[in-house]
């Protein structure tokens, strides 16, 4: 039999980890089939490539799978050199921006899902604590147009799906986290990268997201 070629995405339209690796491949000029997931009902596919941890994204190269988000986007980089760089060709610069993704991904991420938890003054201190934690990473935006600086780079693909979710997130359960006058820099990073068009086609619709999310909210309150 022979050998499966081409790239396959194996996500779940929802996932803001699943975005990171279409940012990636789509920066990168790379054509990819996406195959959308029932998490509820796991293919397959997905059990076959992902027995580990049976979770989204998976990617798919020539018949070899990767899973977890930010090893996928750091193979991508290595897989297609030419075209737009994700990570800085210099090694101190790549320490940093690995840093200040394992920062987002262990402090920010995890500060963020109280607010969408909790009501009331639990959620209110949650919003203050996410807010203090994304301080912190927006000092790795200053005199910086991206976190990349001048164009898009490993960072702003794993921290950016905050520009599109957060906003949703924040409608969803009546709070304000990213505001003009608490987190400057980042608010208007979003603006920048969400105009940015071969990220902006990727992302899922913003109705179809918000209705997501408060069904999921109410769920998650009634639990």
């Amino acid at each position: 039999m022979a050998a499966e070629k081409g790239v396959k995405v194996l996500g779940m339209w929802a996932s803001p980890m699943v975005i990171r690796v279409e940012w990636a491949l789509r920066l990168k000029g790379v054509e990819y089939e996406y195959v959308d997931e029932d998490l509820a009902n796991k293919s397959a596919d997905l059990l076959r490539y992902n027995p580990v941890t049976k979770k989204v994204p998976v990617l798919v190269h020539d018949g070899r799978p990767i899973a977890e988000s930010t090893i996928i986007v750091e193979y991508i980089d290595e897989a297609w050199k030419g075209g737009h760089p994700i990570m800085p060709a210099d090694p101190y610069e790549r320490a940093q921006a690995r840093f200040w993704a394992r920062y987002a991904e262990d402090k920010c991420n995890p500060a963020l899902y109280p607010i969408f938890s909790t009501t009331g003054e639990a959620q209110r201190k949650a919003a203050h604590e996410a807010q203090q934690c994304l301080k912190t990473l927006e000092t790795a935006l200053e005199g910086k147009k991206f976190f990349g600086g001048d164009a898009v780079g490993y960072v702003d693909i794993i921290v950016g799906w905050y520009a599109h979710w957060l906003p949703v997130v924040e409608e969803v359960c009546g709070v304000s986290v990213v505001t003009d006058e608490e987190l400057p820099l980042l608010k208007a990073w979003f603006g920048r990268l969400l105009a940015v068009d071969v990220l902006k086609a990727a992302l899922p619709d913003r109705d179809r997201l918000l209705a997501a999310n408060k069904a999921r909210r109410e769920q998650v309150l009634s639990a």
